[in-house]
């Protein structure tokens, strides 16, 4: 079972999953038309339909409000907050009222836990949380997650990074404006990016699913972060368009975004050592060849 199967990675998941063979079903606000069964919840009034739980063993949890869908308001950021954390609460009281066959959770959570380390330093998963609202929000949601271990039920964390895909997100925000030769790096430019192809992390939650021995938090990233300047001239090569302008002052983007700005002036240096030592393989390990396979259609 997927909650959040609507949204980038559950979308592509889906169907990776169901060309391996795997029984899938939904879990989300409203019911969906499609090729798998469709459940609803609503974590906001505490209502969850138990027939979601017949027969399923694993349950891979990707609900959450995007952050980057609106100006970071108190309001907005609450939404953000709950609906990772009181997601995840309503999941802990269903499965522990027992009746179920579900033996792993596997659960999204994001790099911005580290917060906004700015330097060449390579972080990993011992590394402590950050003191930003991102790195708070994460926070809460792993430690929300860990709290279903107490159920005996295997509990994985994926802290993902910069998805890259040609179906939306991060990458296709960049592509936009470098095809109109309007593109540049973002703040100082010397920002690391730990970005990861989206059919990668997809299958980093295939393989938590699968390697009964995974527990705990992993990095969801490629093995060769870049800066924000290195990855905006590399998608302007593969577009074949030139970066005519100076890179864009981190005030002028706090002006425009607000808080949320902090997002794209700083970054980190993320290592994905501990998921490759429990056997992932990538298959888009470089970067030049993860924006030749996504930039095609562009």
């Amino acid at each position: 079972m997927i909650t959040g199967a609507s949204g980038l990675i559950g979308t592509r998941l889906t169907e990776m999953l169901l060309e391996r063979g795997y029984v899938i079903s939904h879990l989300g606000r409203s019911k969906r038309q499609g090729k798998v069964k469709s459940y609803v919840w609503d974590v906001s009034q505490k209502k969850f339909d138990r027939e979601a739980l017949r027969d399923i063993d694993t349950i891979i949890h990707l609900a959450g409000a995007n952050v980057s869908d609106k100006r970071w308001s108190a309001a907005w950021k609450k939404e953000i907050l709950d609906s990772r954390v009181q997601s995840l609460r309503l999941l802990h009281d269903e499965l522990s009222k027992g009746g179920h066959a579900v033996k792993t959770v596997v659960s999204a959570s994001a790099i911005g836990y580290y917060g906004f380390t700015d330097g060449d330093q390579m972080i990993t998963e011992s590394h402590r949380p950050g003191d930003d609202f991102l790195s708070t929000v994460v926070d809460q949601w792993d430690k929300e997650a860990d709290t279903i271990t107490s159920l005996n039920i295997r509990v994985v964390k994926i802290r993902v990074g910069i998805v890259l895909s040609d179906r939306g997100g991060a990458l296709q925000e960049m592509v936009r404006p470098i095809k109109y030769w309007v593109g540049s790096p973002l703040g100082s430019g010397d920002q690391y990016v730990s970005w990861i192809h989206l059919d990668d992390i997809c299958r980093m939650f295939i393989l938590a699913c699968e390697n009964q021995n995974m527990t705990g938090a992993y990095n969801g990233v490629a093995p060769a972060p870049v800066t924000n300047r290195e990855l905006t001239k590399r998608i302007a090569t593969g577009l074949k368009k030139p970066l005519l302008l100076p890179a864009v002052p981190s005030f002028v983007l706090k002006l425009i975004l607000g808080e949320m700005a902090e997002i794209v002036v700083h970054g980190s240096k993320v290592s994905p050592d501990k998921i490759v030592k429990a056997g992932f393989n990538f298959r888009f390990e470089d970067l030049d060849l993860a924006l030749q396979n996504l930039l095609k259609k562009n």
